[in-house]
């Protein structure tokens, strides 16, 4: 459910002077619960590590449930209509833009992204200078860092860790204790259980490794 001027809006801190909450809002349901995020507006230029600015006072921002979720005394920010709820935080440099989520006990922080539609929930961390885009999901208690990337309609999950220059793309999916690092791409239908793969493997189509690499 869409709406404005919602009479009950999440409490602000005394010292953000960063952010705060519009009237507009979005009621929805997940997993069975409930979930009313609220559309932010800036208090104040935020300006990134660079000194560029990437977001001007009085503009939108995208949705968060409570102040808890984005932290004010950082640069990140949540654009468009994207949203951050739950006990997700995001914090640092982070960005979340576009119809992205963040939510559940998720953390996305350093200079990561999370945009298009892609999702990142559970105890998942997306960090340091990580993209997570498309429709790509990372979850469980996944991490994500390192300059990696996770797009198309990829699943990163379970304890699996993906980081470095590693690409994981297409419909590929990386879980249980699998670490993906170097510059390994995992792409196609592959699918990567278990095992260690690094630099200049390539893992691809229908391929399901479940062995330790050499």
């Amino acid at each position: 459910m869409y709406g404005f001027q919602k009479e009950e809006m999440p409490k602000i801190s005394e010292n953000n002077d960063k952010y705060e909450f519009t009237g507009e809002y979005i009621t929805f349901e997940i997993d069975g619960e409930t979930h009313t995020v609220y559309r932010i507006r800036a208090k104040k230029d935020i300006i990134d590590k660079d000194g560029k600015i990437i977001v001007r006072k009085g503009e939108l921002g995208g949705f968060i449930e409570k102040e808890e979720n984005l932290d004010y005394r950082s640069n990140a920010w949540v654009f468009d209509n994207a949203r951050i709820f739950g006990d997700a935080w995001v914090s640092g440099n982070a960005r979340v833009y576009d119809d992205a989520w963040v939510y559940g006990n998720a953390r996305v922080f350093g200079d990561a992204w999370v945009y298009d539609y892609a999702k990142v929930f559970d105890y998942a961390w997306v960090y340091g200078n990580a993209r997570v885009f498309g429709y790509a999901w990372v979850f469980g208690y996944a991490r994500v860092f390192g300059n990696a990337m996770v797009f198309g309609n990829a699943w990163v999950y379970g304890n699996a860790r993906v980081f470095g220059d590693a690409w994981v793309y297409d419909y590929a999916k990386v879980s249980g204790d699998a670490r993906i690092y170097g510059i390994a791409r995992v792409f196609g239908y592959a699918r990567v259980t278990k095992g260690v793969w690094s630099s200049g493997d390539v893992i691809e189509e229908n391929d399901v490794k479940e062995a330790k690499r050499p």
